[in-house]
């Protein structure tokens, strides 16, 4: 079996094998052991524009609801999971830390899972046509839809103040929609999300050097040098054959194929920042990678065992491809955009490369670009090569005018760091690359700020374990007496 690779993006799930890397988005909780069923899926009439009063179109969304701690009492809270970019899951209904403070609370559930993901599906197909309905503002009118309807299915009242809760790029839509809607939406919980779009996104590989030395100073020297070995085998005639075998490549690599070479190094440069961005989350996920840390991979790159850097970076790689049962890793660039291209939906609801990429294209560029000698992954992949596969997959010019314009328009219309929301709060780890485009210190105690030393993506979300460090612990502490505060505000 062969895993595909391409260009860092976000998603809402991880899977071990797959056409993307992911480096976004957050796992699935670890249910409860007294929990025996699941909610079951219900659906939505949800209109497809809500920006064209005369569209009268509608498409079936799916939620899920957890009724058990509410009482119907005109103060018991509403809490409301936003859904991101993958399928929404009923394990985040029965646990998850946003399940023990509505357990306390009395609160009624709900999760919305995003159009165009999972099972909402609003158009046949994923056409560049049908994903042009694909994008933040629908997916915040949805949410607004979605909460006027379950007011009055549950004939709930203005004192069953909402809640918003969401973790990464649903983090960016709990801040968003509190700014967009405030009459529906009493207080958010932002947990992970980033709030400026930035087209080079270069920060988040600065984030995961300094996250690497946070947990082994030995750590980073080893990598940038296994690069800069990388960057002149690229450059070498027998490179090529060399990087083939130490690497296991299933194809041989052709090192003027320079999407090629862009590419394989991007997915090297994975191994390690899928790693650091959710190390120790406490998230449960079939893959058996997602128990790899840090501290594993700065071993294997610290070793004596070896001759040099670039076969510890190797050895990185045979571990990650072992543990998912792979015989070779497959990083051509056209076979990428043919699985890319595909527009029929598939039978896996968890396939969601071509829709996240796309709203990459038109939204909110993030592109995690390594394109200097001095950066700890080298010159490989540069923003010109993210960028050119806006063009390649959807088959329209991208260039960089166009996306500076649909980013600019995306940070004009939140507010980007400067938002001016109240009532949000916003939840970054220090080890999390993402906390680099989000709102980390704030003065304005109605948008207070939590910065979790030594913790990774979306990490307050889940579960509560005795294994979390203090400060994580903490901060959950700090989150439920920030949600009360706010319940008794008017």
């Amino acid at each position: 079996m062969k895993i595909y690779v391409t260009l860092s993006f976000l998603l809402f799930f991880t899977l071990s094998v797959c056409c993307q890397k992911r480096k976004f988005g957050i796992g699935t909780p670890k249910i409860p052991k007294h929990v025996t069923k699941l909610p079951e899926e219900q659906w939505f009439d949800q209109k497809i524009d809500h920006f064209r009063p005369t569209d009268l179109r509608t498409w079936k969304q799916r939620y899920f609801v957890n009724d058990t701690f509410f009482n119907g009492s005109s103060s018991s809270p509403i809490f409301l999971m936003i859904g991101g970019e993958g399928e929404a899951s009923a394990k985040w209904m029965v646990a998850g830390a946003w399940i023990e403070f509505a357990e306390k609370l009395g609160a009624l559930c709900f999760q919305l899972e995003h159009r165009f993901y999972g099972k909402s599906r609003p158009l046949p197909n994923k056409s560049v046509e049908s994903l042009e309905y694909l994008n933040s503002e629908q997916a915040l009118g949805d949410l607004a839809e979605f909460i006027g309807s379950m007011n009055r299915k549950y004939n709930l009242q203005p004192e069953n103040k909402w809640i918003a809760f969401g973790g990464s790029y649903p983090g960016s839509l709990a801040a968003w929609v509190r700014y967009k809607f405030p009459h529906l939406v009493h207080a958010s919980i932002s947990s992970s999300g980033p709030l400026l779009a930035k087209a080079d996104f270069k920060e988040y590989n600065e984030v995961v050097k300094d996250s690497l030395s946070y947990f082994n100073k030995d750590c980073v020297s080893p990598v940038r040098l296994a690069n800069k070995h990388l960057t002149k085998l690229f450059q070498d005639p027998s490179g090529g054959t060399i990087l083939t075998k130490m690497f296991r490549l299933c194809a041989p690599l052709d090192i003027e194929n320079i999407n090629d070479v862009y590419n394989l190094a991007q997915t090297l440069s994975d191994n390690f920042a899928g790693i650091v961005q959710y190390n120790k989350d406490n998230r449960i996920t079939d893959s058996p990678t997602a128990k790899i840390t840090i501290d594993d991979i700065c071993k294997i790159m610290t070793s004596s065992r070896v001759d040099t850097p670039l076969e510890s970076y190797a050895a990185v790689n045979s571990m990650m491809l072992n543990l998912t049962n792979q015989t070779c890793l497959d990083y051509k660039y056209d076979e990428m955009l043919d699985v890319m291209r595909k527009t029929e939906w598939s039978e896996d609801p968890t396939d969601a490369g071509r829709q996240w990429i796309y709203q990459t294209c038109v939204e909110f560029g993030f592109y995690q670009t390594s394109s200097t000698s001095g950066e700890l992954f080298g010159p490989n992949f540069p923003f010109e090569f993210f960028l050119k596969q806006c063009s390649d997959i959807y088959g329209r010019r991208f260039d960089y005018n166009l996306l500076e314009h649909a980013i600019n328009r995306t940070n004009n219309m939140y507010g980007e760091l400067k938002i001016r929301a109240t009532r949000v709060m916003f939840v970054h780890g220090s080890i999390d690359p993402w906390h680099a485009l989000g709102i980390t210190e704030s003065k304005n105690p109605s948008t207070p700020t939590i910065f979790i030393k030594g913790t990774a993506h979306c990490a307050d979300m889940y579960p509560s374990a005795d294994t979390d460090i203090p400060q994580l612990k903490e901060a959950r502490k700090e989150i439920f007496s920030q949600i009360k505060k706010w319940l008794n505000d008017i």
